[in-house]
């Protein structure tokens, strides 16, 4: 994937002590996405608005808040997480991923 025409917000978004970090883009289109690294872990991340994380590179085992049982996703997948909810996520490897916003 490509964006072209995009702004880059400078201020990264790290999270849990530095294992996960982002930068924001905002397309030509005004769609706000963020691309990230997630080093290996279990988080718990909460959501405002609904995300669409595609993961593009890596695997990782994800429950959302209304699931019971873990789900594996890998590059070129991608998992949906409603606003106002949240999800855990569980990384062996290192995962590239882009999170699509609304």
């Amino acid at each position: 994937m490509e964006y072209k025409n995009v702004t880059v917000k400078h201020k990264a978004n790290i999270y849990h002590e530095g294992k996960v970090t982002s930068r924001s883009i905002v397309t030509a289109e005004g769609e706000m996405k963020t691309l990230g690294i997630m080093l290996p872990g279990v988080y718990r991340f909460s959501t405002q608005a609904p995300e669409i994380m595609e993961i593009t590179q890596g695997i990782c085992h994800v429950k959302l808040a209304n699931q019971q049982e873990w789900t594996e996703y890998q590059a070129g997948q991608t998992f949906k997480v409603p606003g106002n909810s949240h999800f855990d996520i569980e990384v062996d490897e290192i995962l590239d991923y882009i999170c699509h916003f609304g």
